[in-house]
């Protein structure tokens, strides 16, 4: 029998509720009877004296049975001056409380509400106060992430800034007028460039002599253009077509000119054209654009080849034995007089893309002959090779390796400078002046969005701050409920013990 009574009773806490109802320890219409209980309570806390004690039960927490049997002990001390001989209270405070008592106890009313606030407090309130708090300390680490990125994110923009600005060859404090500023001085980069192709004469008299050697004493001088930069530098390409330095140069203007709408398509610019097919010489002191087609204009002249006579236009044909026709239309007041370089001819021929580009040609057209020259010095020479060479000039017998490699490090060099990527905006800026607003708006673009990261991290640090406060208000109403609830378990195993004649009782699948 001794060892019967220390045997602990274990109950399931999910099981509670149905375990008390079994065990007829409670109705199963409990439930109806506690919102009557519920009732009388919120009725009777509107009239209360004046006690601290009382304030603190009643304020912020859930008034159950043992709270109430606390309330009537205060009572007791408050409204003893309305006790009887009888050993009753004719306040009305005191019979409200000791019947909700009464209720209470009534069925075992206040066990099961107890069990059943336990149990809400096990299974949902406190898991629901951990999760909202695990779900703060989760968006706590999320918000450290993205702030850490968005961080990292403008570090990165700013450095792709300055990189790419470091690219265009400026600082970035203010980007459009540095980059017109490197519009401005492109014309002595690219004189320097011209100046830079002196040291490829050995080179380009050895691609000539191999040349004139393999195809049987060719005449045609190999890269031509390449030539004349590395003897005369970046000429105009007036210089370039006529081999003559103009006496004047007039260099079309720069600013931006807006587009204007052209009446009929019609280009009025400078014309020139030779009607090899007519007979004669006629000069009309007119000239015609290159490329324009006789028939787009009718000029009022008619082309008589067999007229042996002066006509009514007032032309003299003296010169009857010429074969050709030669006729020169020249607009009012736009001749060009000799030895002025005006209009495209006034450009250089670096900073013109056609004429660029063939410089580019040849230069790599050079590169591409020595690399597979050096390839050729580096192999065994056979009999064959040695009997073909020995007739070929002394700069072909004379070059060795280092020098041949010397001199495609001079070309590559060159090749470099004009098409770096630096060398490619700048052209493209002096091939559209529009380039510039976009280039700077995409630098200024990189900034913008090194901004917006930085506007974000704040804005993480932010909510990162409210994730922290929630959870410092959320963690101690966890501990205040888990010491209620720890409260409540301890009433409930006692309570249940008293009935088993104090056996010990146990409320399993808790985790407090």
């Amino acid at each position: 029998m001794q060892d019967y009574q220390n045997l602990p009773i274990d109950i399931q806490t999910s099981k509670l509720l149905d375990w008390l109802v079994d065990r007829r320890h409670c109705n199963l219409k409990w439930q109806s009877h506690v919102l009557t209980i519920r009732e009388k309570i919120n009725a009777a806390i509107q009239d209360m004296p004046e006690s601290e004690e009382i304030k603190q039960l009643l304020s912020g927490s859930y008034i159950h049975y043992f709270h109430c049997l606390r309330i009537v002990e205060i009572l007791k001390g408050t409204e003893a001056s309305t006790k009887n001989i009888f050993g009753r209270y004719s306040s009305q405070r005191m019979k409200d409380w000791q019947e909700i008592v009464l209720l209470y106890e009534k069925d075992n009313t206040y066990l099961v509400e107890l069990a059943s606030l336990f149990v809400r407090n096990i299974s949902y309130e406190i898991p629901s106060l951990k999760k909202q708090i695990s779900k703060c300390q989760q968006l706590q680490q999320e918000y450290s992430r993205k702030e850490e990125e968005c961080q990292l994110g403008a570090t990165e923009m700013r450095e792709r800034f300055y990189t790419s600005c470091k690219q265009y060859g400026i600082t970035g404090d203010a980007v459009r007028r540095e980059i017109l500023a490197l519009v401005k001085d492109l014309p002595s980069q690219l004189a320097e460039i011209g100046l830079g192709a002196k040291v490829l004469s050995e080179a380009i008299k050895l691609y000539q002599a191999c040349v004139c050697f393999v195809c049987d004493s060719s005449t045609e001088q190999v890269v031509p253009m390449l030539r004349h930069v590395q003897e005369h530098g970046n000429t105009t390409i007036y210089e370039w077509r006529k081999g003559v330095e103009p006496i004047s140069v007039e260099r079309p203007r720069t600013e931006e000119v807006t587009e204007l709408v052209n009446e009929e398509a019609i280009d009025w610019g400078d014309f020139g054209v030779e009607l090899a097919s007519a007979p004669e010489v006629v000069d009309h002191g007119i000239s015609l654009e290159e490329g324009a087609q006789a028939d787009e204009i009718d000029w009022g002249i008619s082309l008589e080849p067999d007229s042996k006579r002066v006509g009514n236009d007032g032309i003299d044909r003296e010169d009857e034995s010429d074969s050709t026709v030669q006729i020169t239309v020249v607009e009012s007041g736009t001749e060009v007089p000799d030895g002025v370089a005006r209009g495209p001819d006034a450009l250089t021929l670096l900073e013109t893309p056609e004429t660029r580009n063939q410089f580019i040609d040849e230069l790599m057209e050079l590169e591409m002959f020595l690399s597979q020259r050096i390839i050729e010095m580096n192999e065994e020479a056979d009999v064959l090779s040695v009997s073909q060479f020995q007739l070929a000039p002394s700069i072909l017998q004379g070059q060795t390796n280092s020098k041949v490699e010397t001199m495609v490090t001079a070309v590559q060099d060159l090749v470099g400078r004009l098409t770096n990527l630096r060398m490619q905006h700048l052209f493209m800026i002096l091939a559209s002046p529009r380039y510039v607003d976009r280039v700077t708006e995409l630098l200024h673009q990189k900034l913008k969005q090194a901004d917006l990261l930085l506007l974000k991290k704040e804005l993480m640090v932010q909510k990162k701050q409210e994730a922290l406060e929630e959870q410092g208000a959320l963690e101690p109403k966890l501990d205040l409920l888990v010491q209620k609830t720890r409260e409540l378990q301890r009433l409930i195993e006692a309570d249940i013990s008293k009935r088993y004649s104090g056996r010990p009782v146990n409320l399993m699948g808790t985790s407090l």
